[in-house]
């Protein structure tokens, strides 16, 4: 899937008529957001990570590739699999922006899930 159909952006970011169609992809609703401002047009929780996994990855970059890796294969499973069916129809079908409210930019679900996307 083309990288420029499918970008990622924080949820607490204004939203841009860039964005195409906004995916919210957080198990839990953002914080001091309210969903007129947030502008989310699908808020897809079964492709978020579990709680168990979120938690456990929470505030520990060094162990990326280990989250990853776990996060791939709960994405695997019904019903995160049908899920992710579903993001890539999307996709297909013109711009995507995954929303995240992670305030680690550069570890979060958002960057794994745009990267497992990316693949061909």
């Amino acid at each position: 899937m083309a990288k420029a159909k499918l970008q990622i952006r924080r949820v607490y970011e204004p939203p841009s008529e860039e964005d195409g169609r906004r995916v919210l992809v957080d198990r839990l609703w953002p914080r001091g957001l309210s969903k007129a401002n947030a502008r989310v047009d699908l808020w897809l929780k079964e492709v978020a990570p579990s709680h168990e996994l979120r938690k456990r990855f929470h505030g520990a970059p060094a162990q990326w590739a280990q989250f990853v890796a776990a996060y791939e294969a709960e994405l695997a499973r019904s019903p995160a699999a049908e899920a992710l069916e579903e993001l890539r129809a999307l996709v297909k079908k013109g711009r995507v922006t995954l929303l995240f409210a992670a305030s680690d930019e550069a570890h979060n679900n958002a960057i794994a899930l745009r990267n497992l996307l990316a693949r061909p």
